[in-house]
């Protein structure tokens, strides 16, 4: 019995002491022999990495007013076993319906999404209608949410209703339709698909940063010397030239004329010629970049004023004008017969084809865009060599390098005769949109052909560095004696109010330069099919402002000057007003003044005095004596500021401005019944920003701050209107001279 005790006890002691003996071999091996792999399999269930997500950049207009950034967004998602535990289907389905709109039935299949082992998941985005939602549509999840936990608490029940809402961030495009085809836009995964947005995309988007740390089994960060973090590159800031007080004349003008026409398409271009900065681009139809999802059709996004080429008709002309000006072969007194011409194997037709009595001069054939005065310039006496050597310098042989991705390029049918004859006057030709302002903006600049540009300014955010974008001269195409004066001939295509084919852009105080152009699409067959244009500048003097107008296809048989011309004036008009561009005198009201008053027109400008830090009640008791009308703005006893300037030469019936405050504090004053010119010279001084609807005098104001800065919205009407508070627009038709613009002959 002993014996076996001892046994038994040996036999255990024996086991006991190869299991200790087979334990410390398996610790040794772990832990010396195989080391590496169980400490790197270790520090991978420690190590934690996560996303820093770097900042897209913004987008900003000329003054700093932001038209793309990044913007707080909320995705709504949910717990469906929680929600499957508290008995809550219906409800959140109903409740996210009514809140989101997803449909219901989408909505209970995620609700009641299983694993493959048949347990519900804990975890579903409600896509793509709870993804990145507003504030808006958070805020009433919230309350959703709120109004759940009431009930379950009532129950008795853990007051946990399986939604939540994650923080994230989305594009958001705070003017809306605004530039959109500037802009483009970016999707719901943030991927740059357009515009702006995409031909930046590398600088926008910036870096990804990273933070690297070790944690317990919970996920819970713990000190550590090996932490890791690296910051995110926030993409790069941009200020564009466009200026959005610009941008929506031109939009608002075009909506006006959309609904008018019901074109298949338009658009319009503005710059400053001098520099070729883009003041504004639009097309119509156009999109959402909030909402690019609705869009109804894909054309809708296509940058028309970038991407498309057209025939430009008549308003291609002005490259033969001026090629034949620079040649010394444009004589405005000498005649020709107009009606038709024989050239190049064709008949080429007047939009008259009797003419206009005969022999007429070759200005008044400018006056009136006819084809055969181009043809004899342009065919005749330039020849093929030199007309496409000046095309070439023009710069339609080559893109523009605007920074906007997908830039058409147009073409020249200049082998036979044919299709070289009809060149001269803006057929055989195609060309795009951009190509064309910077054309006329190379007239209206001296002569220098200038590199479009859509960018002003850089900032890095994260160095403040600043880079500023120069304009930039591609080269010199005509002199600029030969520039001059081909904005004198053009102005008289619109000043000239009789035969002038653009008299419809004639701007009341302002010299206009600018041609029509009506051509036909396709094969000619259909001269029903029109795109009619107008392409100008102003002040001739001083240009400030080129702008070109395309609307495809009008509904109504219409050409460039009803139709386009109109649209012109418009933008241009209210651009020099709230840019407080002082309306002149042209050359030809100057000399009719003389003659009726038999003294110079110059008689009547007077100069300002230098009024600043002059006491209010001096400067009072010197204008009245003088004769000068003035308004004194402000509560102050010193004057702090005057519009116009001292030295400034002033016109019959404008009035000096005093200013006795602060401009950034003093109260804004009521404007109501004045007109417009001297609401701007008011809000000019005050350095306040102006938004202008309307025309005549101001009827209405609004004052409002946007990013800091005062804003005053002006509402005006005319003087009859605002008298009386009626609509005296016209409803008549226009002057019949009006709708007949010149249209190429097209095919024989």
């Amino acid at each position: 019995m002993i014996k076996k005790i001892k046994l038994r006890t040996l036999l255990i002691g024996g086991v006991i002491t190869l299991f200790f003996l087979l334990l410390i071999g398996r610790i040794f091996w772990l832990q010396v022999i195989d080391n590496d792999f169980w400490q790197e399999k270790a520090l991978a269930n420690w190590d934690r990495e996560e996303t820093l997500v770097a900042s897209r950049g913004t987008i900003m207009d000329r003054d700093g007013d932001i038209l793309a950034m990044d913007a707080p967004a909320y995705t709504v998602a949910v717990n469906p076993k929680v929600i499957q535990a508290n008995d809550l289907e219906d409800e959140v389905v109903e409740g996210l319906h009514k809140v989101l709109n997803k449909k219901e039935d989408e909505l209970r299949e995620l609700i009641t999404a299983k694993k493959e082992d048949g347990s519900y998941h804990v975890y579903r985005e409600v896509r793509l209608e709870g993804w990145k939602i507003d504030e808006e549509k958070k805020n009433q999840v919230e309350k959703l949410m709120s109004e759940l936990k009431q009930q379950l608490l009532s129950a008795g029940k853990v007051p946990d209703t399986g939604i939540s809402i994650i923080n994230e961030k989305k594009r958001f495009y705070p003017r809306n339709t605004l530039a959109a085809h500037v802009l483009g836009y970016t999707d719901r995964q943030g991927i740059a698909r357009d515009g702006f947005e995409y031909y930046f995309d590398d600088e926008l988007k910036g870096v990804n940063g990273f933070a690297k740390y070790q944690s317990d089994k919970k996920g819970v960060k713990v000190p550590s010397a090996d932490e890791v973090y690296q910051p995110p590159k926030n993409g790069k800031n941009f200020k564009l030239t466009i200026d959005d007080t610009i941008q929506y004349y031109i939009e608002d003008a075009m909506r006006e004329a959309y609904e008018q026409y019901n074109p298949v398409s338009m658009t319009v271009i503005a710059a400053d010629p001098n520099t070729m900065e883009i003041l504004g681009m639009a097309n119509v139809p156009t999109f959402d970049p909030n909402t690019f999802w609705n869009t109804p059709d894909m054309k809708n996004f296509y940058n028309h004023a970038v991407r498309s080429t057209y025939e430009p008709g008549s308003t291609f002309k002005i490259v033969t004008l001026a090629s034949a000006i620079q040649e010394n072969l444009f004589k405005p007194d000498a005649t020709y017969m107009s009606g038709s011409i024989r050239a190049g194997g064709r008949t080429h037709w007047d939009v008259r084809r009797e003419g206009w009595g005969g022999q007429i001069s070759y200005l008044d054939g400018v006056k009136r865009s006819s084809n055969v005065a181009f043809v004899k310039l342009g065919y005749e006496m330039l020849g093929k060599e030199r007309l496409k050597s000046y095309i070439n310098a023009f710069g339609f042989s080559e893109r523009t390098e605007i920074e906007l991705p997908g830039e058409g390029l147009g073409r020249m049918n200049m082998e036979r005769d044919i299709d070289i004859s009809t060149v001269p006057y803006g057929y055989a030709v195609s060309v795009t949109p951009i190509q064309q302002i910077a054309a006329i903006s190379a007239v209206a600049n001296g002569g220098k052909l200038m590199k479009p540009q859509i960018v002003k300014q850089k900032e890095d955010p994260n160095t403040g560095e600043i880079t500023n974008i120069e304009p930039e001269v591609v080269r010199q195409v005509i002199s600029p004696e030969t520039a001059r004066k081909t904005g004198e001939y053009l102005e008289q295509v619109v000043a000239d109010q009789e035969i002038g084919s653009g008299k419809l852009a004639y701007i009341d105080g302002y010299r206009v330069a600018g041609k029509t152009g009506t051509a036909i699409k396709g094969d000619y067959s259909d001269r029903n099919k029109v795109v009619a244009s107008f392409i100008g500048y102003a002040p001739v003097d001083d240009p400030k402002i080129a702008v070109l107008v395309i609307i495809d296809e009008p509904s109504e048989q219409i050409g460039g000057g009803a139709a386009a011309a109109p649209v012109f004036k418009k933008i241009v008009s209210q651009s020099l007003k709230y840019w407080g561009v002082p309306k002149t005198e042209s050359p030809d009201d100057k000399k009719d003044k003389k003659d009726k008053n038999d003294k110079p027109a110059a008689a009547d400008v007077r100069t300002t005095p230098n009024l600043a830090g002059m006491k209010v009640s001096e400067v009072k008791t010197k204008l009245l004596a003088e004769g000068f009308p003035f308004e004194t703005l402000g509560k102050g006893s010193t004057v702090k500021k005057q519009y116009p300037s001292a030295g400034a030469s002033m016109g019959a019936g404008q009035r000096i401005y005093l200013l006795t405050e602060d401009d950034a504090k003093m109260k804004i004053p009521d404007l109501k019944g004045e007109s417009l010119r001297d609401a701007m010279e008011v809000l000019t001084l005050m350095k306040v920003r102006v938004s202008v609807q309307g025309e005549g005098y101001v009827a209405e104001q609004k004052e409002a701050t946007e990013n800091g800065r005062r804003v005053v919205y002006l509402t005006l009407k005319s003087a009859e209107d605002t008298v009386k508070g009626v609509d005296s627009s016209s409803s008549g038709d226009e002057p019949d001279a009006a709708k007949t613009d010149e249209t190429a002959s097209g095919k024989e």
